[in-house]
């Protein structure tokens, strides 16, 4: 069974490393209101200039300070008019977005959905020189050689499918839980998977160009093949297994 939620163990990863790299100022008052908020920005599990040259320190600053800050913040405050729904984990607001209120369903598609697919994001990446030296275990390379022919190949098709969505979106390594076969998968906007299909997510790259656009300007296609140095398939395996 594969299981989506973030794990523990990815949760004290992004602990106290992350928080030193960030360096945010925050005040006492605004720690303590953080404390009460529903859902948090969890720290980056690297500096944010571990993943140069491939993605600048300026873009992760921004990307992360910023962007993800800004779904968590929006999140919360859609969940503001809804305290029975505040403690909902975020699978399930995702996963039963049909069961909401109607004036929730929007906040938690886009902010709900930019919160988790960020939070996974983070977690599938690592320095370059700590990145080459991971690769998939043995259960998920028989999955993609036997969905996808070679590691080569999938990566191909899923630089091919980012290159080729539409606008912003992400695109998806996903695996069907029942049976463990692999796809791969795009999403609009901030949409997570959990809305739109039983697959789970083991892998996503965001195709945003404010993912990018200070390092690659519109050259998606380049981000997409240079990220490749920067995936945990140590994580990625970790997921399917």
């Amino acid at each position: 069974m594969i299981n989506l939620r973030l794990t523990r163990r990815e949760t004290l990863q992004m602990g106290a490393v992350g928080l030193a790299a960030l360096a945010l100022p925050f005040s006492l008052a605004e720690e303590a209101q953080a404390a009460t908020e529903p859902f948090t920005l969890p720290p980056l599990p690297y500096a944010t200039d571990a993943l140069e040259p491939v993605i600048g320190s300026q873009t992760m600053q921004i990307h992360h300070g910023k962007h993800h800050q800004g779904y968590v913040n929006n999140l919360n405050k859609a969940l503001e008019g809804h305290p029975d729904y505040a403690s909902w984990p975020l699978e399930d607001l995702l996963g039963k977005l049909n069961e909401l209120p109607e004036s929730l369903q929007k906040g938690v598609r886009n902010h709900g959905g930019g919160h988790h697919n960020h939070s996974l994001f983070w977690q599938s990446m690592l320095p370059p020189e700590k990145a080459k030296k991971t690769a998939p275990d043995k259960a998920l390379t028989a999955a993609i050689e036997r969905d996808f022919g070679t590691l080569e190949n999938l990566q191909k098709k899923f630089q091919a499918a980012g290159a080729g969505l539409f606008g912003s979106g992400w695109v998806w390594l996903a695996a069907d839980p029942s049976t463990g076969y692999l796809n791969i998968r795009t999403t609009p906007n901030q949409d997570s998977l959990l809305l739109c299909s039983h697959d789970v997510p083991l892998l996503g790259n965001d195709v945003w160009e404010h993912a990018y656009y200070l390092n690659y300007q519109n050259r998606r296609g380049d981000y997409l093949k240079a990220w490749w140095d920067l995936v945990n398939w140590e994580k990625v395996s970790e997921r399917y297994s």
